[in-house]
């Protein structure tokens, strides 16, 4: 999982119903550099990219990585974390997304390695969506008058093993709120990001922790891709965090 306390209230559903303007925008084809691309969500992110007819480069660290790549993407080796392959492989195209998520023992490259692709791409004038994490997301707001704990600070919330990741996702969301960089999105994810089924259904919000009407906070991750794209194809949260859930 992965500062201004804001609560956002009113949420919105999206469906795999397309609008005649949405289904004109996917008429003109994006070029996409995806970093992160063998990871679960940065792969799903490429299967949705590509079912909707984009072009899209896939970077990987590994040369054994590259056969795992999902068909029709285009595979390279690259580093998130070296500026000069950033601009390289960032050159040219439409969008980055980054789907970045260090190793165990080094989450907190994340910093530095998201800074490096808004730096890379700032200087080729690409914007970057960013998936990040939900640590730094408000929890709901329970008793009024007090000011809400975030999914990171809140007691007993988080388990233990995902609280190195959290907090690199937390200073990774501070981090770009304070970068030279204004071309970027950041994506928060609910509680629950898992491996499911892809229904083009899901809810907006902003700054608040999402639960459905059952007290679940989740999203699979194909639906979630499905909102990163819908955000790719046409842009409402620039320079600006929201997050999805149902």
């Amino acid at each position: 999982m992965c500062l201004t306390y804001f609560v956002f209230s009113r949420t919105e559903r999206h469906s795999k119903n397309q609008t005649y303007n949405q289904l004109l925008k996917r008429e003109n084809k994006m070029r996409i550099t995806v970093f992160g691309a063998a990871g679960d969500v940065g792969s799903r992110i490429i299967n949705e990219a590509i079912s909707r007819g984009h072009k899209v480069t896939a970077v990987v660290r590994k040369p054994e990585q590259l056969a795992a790549l999902p068909i029709k993407s285009i595979g390279v080796l690259g580093h998130a974390d070296k500026l000069d392959d950033v601009i390289k492989l960032s050159s040219d195209q439409d969008l980055v997304i980054s789907a970045v998520r260090p190793p165990k023992g080094y989450e907190n490259d994340l910093v530095s390695i998201t800074d490096s692709i808004l730096t890379g791409t700032s200087l080729v004038n690409v914007h970057t969506l960013i998936v990040g994490g939900a640590a730094s997301l408000n929890m709901p707001k329970r008793i009024q008058g007090l000011e809400p704990n975030t999914v990171l600070t809140e007691p007993n919330f988080l388990p233990a093993s995902v609280m190195n990741i959290a907090k690199a996702c937390f200073k990774q969301h501070k981090m770009i709120e304070q970068h030279a960089s204004k071309k970027w999105t950041y994506i928060s994810p609910p509680a629950m990001l898992q491996p499911g089924k892809r229904t083009g259904v899901y809810r907006l919000g902003k700054n608040e922790l999402m639960y459905d009407d059952k007290n679940n906070s989740h999203i699979s991750m194909e639906d979630f891709s499905v909102a990163v794209l819908d955000e790719a194809e046409q842009p409402k949260h620039q320079t600006s965090r929201f997050t999805v859930g149902y």
